[in-house]
């Protein structure tokens, strides 16, 4: 079983979509902004429009979208819906990810790369 961590299995195929899934809804800059946003902690709708600069229907979606994947939840306060992320592992996914390539960018002094080295 050479390149098989001890203790790791594959996962199954059902799993592996999953993660794909919501691994593309993550592929759009605007749903990363708003998981980065709200990584940071909790906000309403409006603020958040206003924090990424997109139109308040299309943030609206985007956060659909990523409410549907189990990304983020949302609850009602009076007339405002807050969006939070609940899940650790998620905050750090986004906050890793982001913050390595914000590194790498003041490093090098250089237009961000792909991770790895990579250039595009």
């Amino acid at each position: 079983m050479a390149g098989r961590a001890v203790g790791f299995e594959d996962p199954s195929g059902e799993v592996l979509a999953a993660a794909a899934h919501s691994f593309g809804l993550l592929a759009s800059s605007v749903r990363l902004h708003l998981m980065w946003a709200l990584a940071q902690g909790e906000c309403d709708v409006t603020h958040l429009a206003d924090r990424v600069g997109g139109a308040l229907p299309a943030v609206s979606q985007h956060l659909a979208k990523l409410k549907l994947a189990g990304l983020v939840r949302s609850r009602r306060e009076g007339r405002r819906q807050v969006y939070y992320i609940d899940d650790p592992d998620v905050v750090t996914l986004v906050r890793v990810i982001i913050g390595q390539l914000t590194a790498r960018s003041y490093q090098d002094s250089a237009p961000v790369r792909l991770l790895h080295g990579t250039s595009g």
